[in-house]
């Protein structure tokens, strides 16, 4: 069964839709294959625009299926200019956390949209109600340069009549000082509603000095500056006990001030929202004296902490700290973050959660505390983007299963608010190069293209004159090197191949460009040499964080391994250039890569040592990847490596935080099964599982376990578990899993996997199972998605589906459905 027709309608009105009457796109009858990324071909659409649409699709039997159910599609708002309101904080008090207030007539309920626009974290609540399940919001943007719009349908919250409006904002990155030059000493807001009448949208309330405002009893103490980030004073005796208009009425309502902000971006946020994603209960509490408790939550996690505090005096203070390790038995190591809660004296208790900050903790010290808390009064609240799980791993081997899930949920735990951080708590950094690491592993293990279309968007708007990065983004700062500001030509790549979305090419390919065009005026003599600090960006590292022993830090080495990766891009440049019909930048980018890759292998090969710079595991196998080593040698460089791996690193892992994801790819690549597995099978130092043998859930900033025990250094190894073990590769030229190779790449003492990928068109699954000299092999593919299975090279015979095959094949092509392969051996 295959899709060979489709047909798409498009209307302002649903009902006139479900009739056939259809006002801005009827594509007629379409002969093709196509069902992802079909672009809109409709009349222009404006900003505020709601659309509606469906589509039916024809099978090559010419059946016709039924129409999808009606969907919609909104315009945002897409100038600024059009954007009614004033940027409006609270005038006078504790301006760090206001609630905002404002009453506005309903005449009848007609589809109403809250268009908010915050320099900071908000809330939004009507009619006492929060109008969304999500939190921390908007998502991250470079603040001084971009700021999102976030848009409510706040229909079913409405009356006809009065209602109430509270918007309650945090400061989050919105701090003077700080990252990006805050105006005003609080957070600030811009918003307006609008009801759609008779097919226009009527602006009915907006943010000016009408507005009123007040203290929320919520503060921030962090400077959101590294190792600086604190938490929330949290003071029970303001909190409003709920917003509904009888409890606010209780309240001293004040004047707000209109700020005038200086003019920047503004643009509708485009990924997906936080939301709270799971809800532990401690694993332990244990008193460390008369009113001091350490809880451990299990695992460690990003997200908030919640404690229920039966009656106490009011204007009790308890202190709350927070940590991802603990030193010693009760001693947990300080690491910056810390929530003041304030009892209010309500005879009731309270409830006490974060709000406009976050933590990562597994531990939690409270202090001053009288009684042992109830372990039904202390959750901890998971929270990351609302992007969905697109893949599924489980082999024989429970090592395996366990690196695989360790390095699953940590991307989990550092994915959220439109980018990916490098620790959640100590720096909260978009770093490139920590991104650069893990892009291909979060992409593999989830649905989250729209959140790479936020972060290029930051990276975009961080550059500065003449192509320049900082290597992070947003905020800018921070150590790092080539790699990590060569995110912006990776990133929008990668994202094309796994999620057939060229949207990142097409926007950001200048971008991409600029960068090239800056690297090249530091390349001596055809090479790459150390470019210089900037207030923005320090350091010039090739690889980072490899284990003790590793010569990461020499000079030779720093220099192959940038050049290497600037080959990558010219690779990669080459190639978004040719899917955007840039004939002539692909022509470019391709010469400029072969002649860089002669000048690694004439500068950096030792013929008389048969090795590359130092001979590390990195320097051995980027020139390998990269395509700078010659055929005739490639046998010798590879033999080398692991001779070099036993010898020197005895037999254990020997990269960083670079090094993880390029060992990763060139062992795919080469179906180097058992020398990868060897090396993840390590139980002692360095190793994943010396991680987990001491009591790991997230992997670690350091190998060894120093500092961070949430970070994004090492998850690049993610890719091996579905590409290798489960065999699923993707086909560049048909991209977002359109082609797949399947070729499980079985290591020794591995029986069976069962690995499921979600693409585009739903899902692959490849299971397979050793039987004597047997491999079975089961495998379902979605419409729209054809498969190579590779023949296993020693297979004496073959059969699909009990029918006999030809081995001789080198492979197999399978359409949409499910099959069972069996070689013999």
């Amino acid at each position: 069964m295959r899709q060979c027709a489709y047909e798409i309608q498009v209307a302002t009105d649903s009902l006139e839709l479900t009739r056939g009457n259809v006002n801005l796109w009827n594509s007629g009858k379409i002969r093709s294959g196509q069902s992802v990324m079909v672009p809109y071909k409709g009349k222009g659409l404006r900003p505020r625009m709601l659309c509606y649409w469906r589509v039916r699709v024809e099978n090559e039997h010419g059946e016709q299926s039924a129409w999808s159910s009606i969907q919609r599609f909104a315009i945002g708002i897409l100038d600024h200019r059009l954007f009614n309101g004033k940027y409006i904080g609270l005038a006078e008090g504790d301006v760090r956390s206001p609630l905002l207030r404002k009453s506005f007539m309903v005449k009848q309920k007609n589809t109403t949209f809250l268009h908010v626009n915050s320099l900071g974290y908000h809330e939004v609540y009507i009619n006492g109600k929060k109008a969304d399940s999500q939190v921390l919001s908007p998502a991250v943007s470079q603040l001084d340069k971009r700021s999102l719009i976030v848009t409510y349908d706040i229909t079913p919250f409405l009356s006809q009549g009065e209602n109430d409006l509270v918007i309650w904002l945090g400061q989050g990155w919105y701090k003077k000082p700080g990252h990006f030059k805050a105006q005003y000493e609080g957070p600030v807001v811009k918003a307006e509603i609008s009801v759609l009448n008779g097919g226009r949208w009527e602006t009915i309330a907006e943010t000016d000095r009408t507005w009123t405002g007040c203290e929320s009893g919520y503060t921030d103490m962090g400077t959101w500056k590294a190792l600086h980030f604190g938490g929330e004073r949290i003071d029970a005796r303001i909190v409003p006990s709920d917003l509904s208009a009888g409890e606010l009425n209780k309240r001293q309502w004040g004047t707000v001030a209109e700020v005038d902000i200086r003019e920047h971006s503004v643009s509708p946020q485009m990924c997906e929202p936080n939301r709270i994603q799971e809800t532990l209960a401690p694993k332990s509490i244990t008193p460390l004296d008369q009113d001091t408790w350490l809880v451990d939550m299990g695992k460690v996690l990003t997200g908030w902490f919640e404690l229920q505090v039966p009656q106490l005096p009011a204007g009790h203070e308890i202190s709350v700290f927070y940590s991802d390790y603990m030193k010693e038995e009760g001693t947990i190591e300080e690491q910056g973050e810390s929530d003041l809660y304030i009892v209010s004296g309500n005879p009731d208790g309270n409830i006490f959660r974060n709000k406009f900050h976050y933590h990562a903790f597994r531990y939690i010290k409270i202090v001053n505390l009288p009684y042992k808390p109830d372990s039904k009064h202390i959750k901890a609240h998971l929270i990351h983007g609302d992007y969905r799980a697109a893949s599924t791993f489980i082999c024989s081997d429970k090592d395996l299963n366990a690196i695989h899930d360790m390095i699953d949920y940590t991307t989990r735990c550092l994915t959220f608010s439109g980018y990916m951080v490098d620790c959640p708590h100590l720096e909260r950094m978009g770093y490139g190069g920590d991104g650069n690491s893990s892009t291909q592993t979060v992409q593999t293990m989830y649905d989250v293209a729209p959140t790479f279309l936020n972060w290029m968007q930051a990276w975009k708007d961080a550059m500065r004159e003449g192509g320049s990065l900082p290597h992070t983004a947003p905020c800018g700062g921070g150590g790092g090197g080539p790699y990590w500001c060569g995110f912006v030509v990776m990133a929008p790549w990668r994202t094309y191949i796994n999620y057939n979305d060229p949207r990142l090419l097409e926007r950001f390919y200048d971008t991409m460009k600029a960068w090239m065009d800056y690297v090249e005026r530091y390349r001596i003599d055809g090479l790459l040499k150390r470019w210089p600090d900037t207030p923005y960006r320090s350091w010039f590292l090739g690889d980072w964080l490899a284990p003790k022993g590793v010569d990461y830090t020499n000079p030779v080495s720093i220099d192959l391994v940038n050049n290497c990766f600037i080959s990558e891009c010219f690779e990669v440049m080459s190639k978004a250039a040719s899917v955007l019909g840039k004939s002539e930048d692909a022509v470019a980018f391709a010469n400029k890569r072969s002649e860089l890759n002669a000048l690694i292998h004439e500068r950096f090969y030792r013929p008389a040592e048969e090795k590359y710079a130092t001979g590390s595991q990195l320097d051995m196998i980027y020139p390998m990847l990269a395509g700078a080593v010659p055929d005739k040698l490639y046998s010798l460089v590879s033999n080398n490596l692991k001779r070099y791996t036993a010898e020197q690193n005895k037999g254990h892992i020997g990269v960083g935080l670079v090094g993880v994801p390029v060992l990763t790819e060139w062992a795919i690549r080469n179906k180097e099964t058992d020398f990868m597995y060897n090396l993840l099978k390590k139980q002692d130092y360095p190793g994943y599982l010396y991680m987990l043998n001491k009591g790991a859930t997230t992997t670690w900033e350091y190998w060894h376990g120093e500092r961070s025990r949430i970070h994004n250094c090492y998850n690049g190894i993610g890719t091996w578990f579905y590409q290798a073990v489960g065999g699923i590769r993707t086909d560049e030229g048909q991209p977002g899993y359109k082609h797949v190779f399947i070729e499980p790449q079985i290591p020794e003492g591995v029986t069976w996997a069962k690995v499921s990928k979600e693409t585009p068109f739903g899902t692959i699954y490849v299971g397979w199972h050793l039987e004597g000299n047997k491999l079975k092999l089961n495998i379902r593919l979605p419409i729209g998605v054809t498969a190579d299975v590779i023949t296993p090279q020693d297979a004496t015979e073959g059969w699909l589906d009990n029918q006999r095959i030809s081995i001789l094949d080198k492979s197999l092509r399978l359409d949409n459905g499910s099959y069972s392969c069996v070689y013999k051996f």
